[in-house]
């Protein structure tokens, strides 16, 4: 047995040995991949099942709140993330700051939020798949994407990061190129028709769909300890990515939305070259062009959110919240290869088993209760430890945090509102969990904060 870099319980060893760790190979530029690739996805679907709720204005609003949501809450989290960087992420956050208990209901969260994204973007990744190929079965492309993907990720982080680069990079260009083709076709009034029904209501029912912009940044925690000089490259990277997907969200929605009747697409898992076959016609070989490269912006989330959810697995079972053979490390690879296949196989059944728009809900329930807990902890170990090293200062403290923790328990009541038999799943499935892991494990589930 080995202490963790954290103190957090102790790594398993094999009989070859102490256990091998993660690879600190990642760069800035690599980091903005990861992060912008987690993301990305959101700006080519998703998102338009916001219209169906609110209309394009009521989403409009829904969405300029969460993107303040999200630009306070990157400043305060990278003070965490840089103060404490450890794959853990917010489950390492609060254990540290209120002991194990709270370390399990912020560790739930994240893997709800990176486990339910995988399956939605797997199952666009299949329906762009058949709209360029009617011959390609969804489910099949879907489950598909898994197997290579968790191959691809097993093999090696470096490999991983070089490849999320590449198709992070094409998938940004594609979405420039998009909104170049789709600008001349912009009308005001496109955007502002429809919505008669606009009111409260509809914002707060479309703020799980404007999450879905952002949603899964946060990841970067997870690839914290596989960081090269993390003091100084996590923050670079988080800033350059935000600022990345603001701009991306911003214009394509806006663009999309006033190229035609938008109640077209707010239904559909391939809102963007359905946008490009109204403008520029159902024979433009663009549309189909789009829909072929777009399928990059799909692979490099799922790719970069196959990392997230393995590393979360990882640094769960690393400390005894999940049976301990999921935190083993492949001596050849450095990955953390049964992570990856535990966590696939659940996102395979959540595939089977639900709708994009269910999954969506629930990947952004466990974003806002992840979010509400990292920033209590930003609170508490600002309180706690006031000495902790803290390379990067979240801005204008306490107000930039406090906006971020208000913001995200809007989202919450929201969603928790609009979409209460989800909230019971998830709810119930947290205490249920939380149960076992006091019943299995009762020595952990007393821990006392990590001082």
């Amino acid at each position: 047995m080995v202490e963790s870099s954290t103190g957090s319980a102790p790594v398993q060893s094999d009989e070859a040995g102490s256990q091998p760790g993660l690879r600190k190979v990642i760069t800035t530029a690599q980091l903005w991949s990861i992060a912008v690739g987690m993301v990305i996805s959101g700006e080519y679907f998703g998102w338009n099942y916001g219209w169906a709720v609110a209309g394009t204005i009521g989403f409009l609003v829904a969405t300029l709140l969460v993107t303040i949501m999200y630009l306070a809450f990157i400043f305060s989290y990278t003070e965490l993330t840089t103060s404490i960087p450890d794959a853990g992420g917010p489950f390492t956050y609060a254990k540290r700051a209120f002991g194990s208990t709270a370390a399990f209901i912020a560790g739930f969260a994240t893997l709800v939020d990176f486990l339910m994204s995988p399956p939605a973007i797997a199952a666009a990744l299949g329906a762009y798949a058949n709209f360029l190929n009617p011959s390609l079965p969804v489910l099949g492309v879907a489950i598909a994407t898994y197997v290579v993907f968790i191959t691809i990720n097993i093999l090696g982080i470096k490999e991983s990061a070089n490849f999320s680069m590449i198709v992070t990079v094409l998938a940004v260009v594609e979405l420039l190129v998009f909104m170049a083709l789709v600008a001349p076709a912009y009308e005001t009034k496109n955007l502002v028709a429809h919505n008669e029904s606009f009111g409260v209501g509809g914002v707060f029912a479309a703020l799980p769909f404007a999450v879905w912009f952002y949603l899964a940044i946060e990841g970067v925690a997870m690839v914290a300890e596989e960081v090269k000089n993390p003091k100084k490259t996590i923050p670079r990277g988080y800033l350059l990515s935000i600022g990345t997907l603001v701009f991306l969200a911003l214009g394509t929605m806006l663009l999309t939305a006033g190229a035609g009747d938008w109640r077209l697409l707010s239904k559909i898992d391939y809102p963007l070259p359905e946008t490009l076959a109204m403008v520029l016609g159902r024979n433009s070989p663009w549309s189909k062009v789009f829909a072929s490269l777009g399928l990059f912006g799909l692979i490099a989330s799922f790719h970069c959110n196959t990392i997230g959810y393995s590393r979360q697995i990882f640094a769960l079972a690393r400390s005894g919240y999940l049976p301990g053979f999921l935190s083993t490390v492949n001596r050849r690879f450095q990955t953390p290869h049964w992570a990856l296949i535990g966590g696939g196989m659940i996102g395979v059944i959540a595939l089977l088993s639900g709708t994009t728009g269910d999954i969506i809900i629930l990947s952004a329930l466990g974003a806002v209760v992840m979010y509400i807990s990292s920033m209590v902890c930003l609170f508490q170990l600002r309180r706690k430890e006031p000495n902790l090293e803290r390379p990067f200062i979240a801005p204008f403290y306490p107000y930039v945090p406090a906006i971020a923790l208000i913001l995200s328990g809007v989202c919450l009541v929201a969603i928790v509102y609009y979409n209460l038999w989800l909230s019971l799943i998830f709810a119930g499935l947290l205490v249920i969990s939380l149960l076992l892991f006091r019943l299995v494990n009762p020595r952990l589930a007393d821990t006392s904060p990590v001082r």
